[in-house]
């Protein structure tokens, strides 16, 4: 006996042993494994603690996985640590991996086929890479797969039919590809939850009916993909079904009733299709918190069982032809924030419980045919940010509640019949930006005391009395609209310390007195019209001084005295003086066709020719002291130029005027007012003002005046190199042709034997970045949130003209806050053009190297050198995230990037509100840099087919600042990785 148990133990021990041996063998096998995959990334940082050398278990290395049970390999979680190259095969020799997450790197190459292999993985996350190609056709291999998330990617193709044979699948996330088309098959996944095919330029397809059979289907994204024909009227069998997402798409027909049937529906976004008929009028799917089918063709009334949807938050029914009465039980739903309603045909009174029963934010009710009063309550919870009630047949007084309204932001009422006196409090209604109450019947005198915020003030065609008040509080009007009243006095001077100033309208009044000439201020006004008043005395001269001034009406007034000589150098587009009691001759710049009725009814006005159908002037005196003062000029000019000769003669020597004289080129493009031979004599170190990656620019004075122009002298050496000679000459020919008022102004190219000199109009307040991001400087040298705004408005102004309204498209290609220079009054334009190329058609689409700057650069330009207008895009969009934030492009270090951290922030639901610059963040403010940092993140999307156009980025800019758009849908973030 004691023989057999001495055997059985000697066994044992020895299976023991070699069971010890097998598991020491695999963990070695495993370790290397992990050390080949980080050599064969080229071992990144990241993955520093994937070292042979450390004493702790592989498994406790950054993402990696073992299971419980024998610890072997189960998952690679590496999702956003910046890993790129292509994954290896030998990654399925980890026999028991489930999960591989490599979300939000920078993976390349196609579908890595090798994953097949891994005949144990559930979990695939390649989501924000740089995969092309197609899916393989045998994809089904990955048989025990239940999430597949390709999200933001390349890939190319068609679905592969074999994805519909991956029975265990419950999550599948295609969004935002490549594809052409996709299988009816997929509805065989009767284990799915949930379904991303959104943002994909799919051929034009209808929705299979056989998805209807998807009945644990819980989420269902497919906006933006090209969806034709109706919504399969069997939706309803989708019991499962929470999140509806078809919007953006060209779908037809009617909403099929069995949808509003499905009780677990929460979201139904149904936006921008081709829908019509009514909405359907039984609802039973109760707990919607979203409804928005706005921008269809709907018609019929609205449902009167929506007031029964007691988790709705948000109804957006805008753009469609909806007639009938708002539903009296809507007013009263307890969850209300926002409600849309604007551009219907609905009629009838608003119900007067609206405000009280919920927060809400939002009341648009516009152009729609309403009637009677305003509800009292609105605003009686406090939460109320923009009322938007224009174009109806509104009337009475305004509700005097909304006179403690601290928290409104816009308010719209414009072209109803709203009469009586204005509630005090309204006017100082704290964050108040955008007030517009004009055509209406309101009565009163205008308050002294406004909202400081206050930036648009709309009071046309109404009957307001009495004096115009300024204060300090108006200092933030842009625009001044209050034609057609009853006021009456001068214009303060106050009125014209308004820096912010782009439209003052004060037409149709009863001012009088004489037109302030302390007016240089308005550095920003654009159009000026005082026309019917009875104002006197002169044009004052400095009109001239205001540099973007383009319409100005002083007609039907009582001024006098000469049209001021210095006003004809005004680029104006439309210019009235008619009917007043002007005198002597027009300036020559205005004698022309098109001022052919501005000048109409002033009898003592008169012009050289009789092209303006005026007196022609009696000039035979002016002939004599002409030809005195021609006389004069070419005696004092000949006397001139006898010193110069004298001068260069005695005092230059050879070698200098060789130099000056070595011109070899000059090519004009604007008016110049001093010699180029003066320029380069000027390019001194005490000049310097900046050096690029080519060349140097200098600020030089041209005159004793005090103007200056910017100088860029691009090389120096004799010997020039080609390529230096292509980006001179790409940069003039843009540059001579761009006539834009937000890209910097090119005077005219030299070229001397040594050196070639761009010369462009000098921007007194340097680059963008010299304000946002040199910490050395004064504690008031900032720039606020409203000039900040005007930038990205101009910036997106210029590239938007390059992109889409130059006749061939410009990309800049180093968009960088460095190269957006300001002016005087802090108006943005584009500089540094020599890395822009044109597209023109069948060129290439690559270059051989490439340029920009870190943190600008979109990722498929340095992964592929490939660019088109979404580059620009991209760049813009951290220009964008900059001046919200603060912060720089590349604000750590070089593996810091301002992009990755704001998708972060935003992928991790956290309020935006906490990284807007502290410096410039007040209440009133919020809202807009909210929007523009929003816009920013989708600017820098990954995908370039994600990005919106510059075209659409400027119209989303000016919505930002337009009082009738001010709530967007929400922004759809970035998939989370797990």
């Amino acid at each position: 006996m004691p023989k057999i148990t001495a055997i059985f133990l000697s066994v044992h021990i020895f299976a023991i042993s070699s069971l010890c041996t097998l598991l020491a063998y695999a963990f070695d096998h495993e370790k290397e494994i992990l050390l080949g995959l980080k050599q064969h990334w080229r071992n990144p940082s990241v993955l520093h603690q994937w070292s042979p050398s450390t004493s702790s278990s592989y498994c406790t290395w950054p993402g990696v996985n073992c299971s419980s049970n024998n610890f072997s390999i189960s998952g690679l979680r590496l999702a956003n640590m910046n890993i790129s190259g292509t994954i290896p095969p030998f990654i399925c020799d980890l026999k028991d991996l489930k999960v591989v997450d490599f979300y939000n790197n920078s993976f390349t190459g196609t579908f890595p086929v090798s994953l097949l292999n891994c005949s144990n993985l559930e979990h695939l996350n390649l989501a924000q890479n740089y995969f092309v190609g197609k899916l393989p056709d045998d994809i089904d291999l990955l048989s025990r797969l239940s999430y597949l998330n390709l999200y933001a990617n390349n890939f190319t193709g068609n679905v592969p039919v074999a994805i519909g044979r991956l029975q265990e699948l419950r999550n599948l996330l295609l969004q935002q590809n490549q594809f052409n088309g996709f299988p009816s098959e997929i509805g065989e996944l009767f284990n799915l939850e949930v379904l991303y095919m959104a943002y994909i330029s799919f051929l034009p397809s209808k929705l299979p009916s056989t998805f209807t059979q998807l009945k644990k289907l819980k989420e269902l994204w497919f906006s933006n993909s090209n969806l034709i024909g109706e919504i399969p009227h069997m939706i309803g069998e989708m019991v499962a079904l929470e999140r509806l997402d078809l919007s953006g798409n060209e779908l037809s027909g009617k909403i099929p009733s069995s949808l509003l049937m499905l009780k677990n529906l929460s979201v139904l976004y149904l936006y921008k299709n081709k829908l019509y008929g009514e909405i359907p009028h039984v609802v039973e799917a109760l707990n919607l918190t979203v409804i928005d089918l706005s921008d269809n063709n709907l018609t019929g009334t609205i449902p009167d069982d929506f007031g029964k949807l007691t988790k709705l938050s948000e109804l957006q029914l805008f753009f469609n032809q909806l007639s009938g009465e708002i539903p009296e039980g809507i007013a009263r739903l307890p969850a209300l924030v926002n409600i849309s309603l604007f551009s219907n045909n609905l009629s009838g009174l608003i119900p007067q419980e609206f405000g009280r029963h919920s927060l809400l934010e939002g009341f648009q009710v516009a152009s729609n045919r309403f009637t009677g009063k305003l509800p009292e309550f609105l605003c009686s919870n406090g939460k109320l940010v923009g009322l938007v009630a224009f174009d109806s047949s509104l009337s009475g007084p305004l509700p005097e509640s909304l006179g403690n309204c601290s928290s409104l932001l816009m308010l719209h009422i414009s072209n109803n019949a709203f009469s009586g006196n204005i509630p005090v409090g309204l006017w100082q209604a704290l964050n108040m930006k955008f007030f517009m109450i004009s055509d209406n019947l309101f009565t009163g005198e205008l308050p002294t005391e406004v909202s400081r915020n206050l930036q648009r003030l709309e009071i046309s065609n109404n009957r307001f009395s009495g004096k115009i008040p300024t204060g300090d509080s108006w200092r933030n009007l842009v625009v001044f609209n209050a034609s057609n009243n009853q006021l009456s006095g001068t214009i303060p001077q106050e009125l014209t310390a308004l820096p912010f100033l782009t439209t003052l309208l004060l037409d149709r009044n009863q001012l009088s007195g004489a037109i302030p000439s302390d007016i240089i201020s308005w550095k920003s006004l654009n159009t000026l019209n005082l026309s019917r008043n009875q104002l006197s005395g002169e044009i004052p001269g400095e009109l001239a001084f205001l540099p973007t001034l383009v319409a100005l009406d002083l007609s039907n007034n009582q001024i006098s005295g000469k049209i001021p000589p210095q006003c004809s150098s005004l680029k104006l587009t439309f210019l009235n003086l008619s009917s007043n009691h002007l005198s002597g001759e027009i300036p020559s710049e205005f004698q022309n066709a098109a001022y052919n009725n501005s000048f109409l009814n002033n009898p003592g006005l008169c012009a050289s020719n009789s092209l303006l159908n005026l007196n022609v002037c009696q000039n035979s005196s002016k002939r004599s002291t002409k030809f005195i003062a021609l006389l004069a000029g070419v005696l004092a000019i000949a006397f001139a130029l006898s010193l110069l000769l004298t001068h260069f003669m005695i005092r230059v020597p050879r070698k200098k005027k060789h130099r000056l004289n070595s011109i070899r080129e000059c090519i004009f493009f604007h008016k110049f007012s001093f010699p180029e031979s003066d320029i380069l004599p000027q390019l001194t170190e005490s000049n310097l003002i900046g050096t690029g990656g080519s060349g140097k620019v200098y600020c030089v004075p041209i005159n004793q005046s005090g103007n200056f122009v910017a100088v860029k002298r691009i090389w120096s050496e004799r010997k020039l190199e080609q390529m230096l000679e292509k980006e001179f000459e790409a940069e003039v020919k843009i540059l001579g042709t761009i006539r834009h008022s937000n890209i910097v102004k090119l005077l005219c190219c030299i070229s001397y034997d040594d050196s070639k000199l761009l010369v462009y109009e000098y921007m007194e307040n340097r680059s963008l970045d010299q304000w946002l991001h040199v910490k050395k400087r004064s504690a008031n040298a900032y720039l606020d949130w409203p000039t900040r705004f005007l930038i990205a408005v101009g910036v997106a102004q210029g590239l938007s003209y390059m992109h889409h309204d130059f006749e061939s498209p410009i990309i800049h290609r180093d968009v960088k806050s460095s190269n957006i220079l300001l002016d005087s009054s802090f108006n943005a334009k584009i500089a540094d053009f020599g890395l822009a190329r044109l597209l023109v058609k069948k060129a290439e689409d690559t270059v051989s190297a490439i340029v920009g700057s870190f943190g600008y650069i979109a990722p498929e330009y340095a992964a592929t050198s490939r660019v088109n207008e979404k580059t620009d895009v991209y760049s813009f969009g951290v220009v964008l995230l900059e001046l919200t934030t603060g912060k720089k492009a590349n604000f750590g270090d070089e593996n810091t990037c301002l992009v990755d951290w704001a998708w972060r922030y935003m992928n991790e639901g956290k309020a935006i509100v906490n990284v807007l610059d502290k410096e410039i963040r007040e209440a009133s403010y919020l809202h807009e840099m909210t929007v523009v940092f929003q816009l920013g993140v989708r600017c820098t999307d990954k995908l370039p087919s994600a990005r919106p156009s510059m075209r659409d980025v400027l119209q989303i800019l000016r919505q930002c600042n337009n009082p009738t758009c001010l709530w967007t849908r929400g922004y759809r973030k970035r998939e989370s990785s797990c």
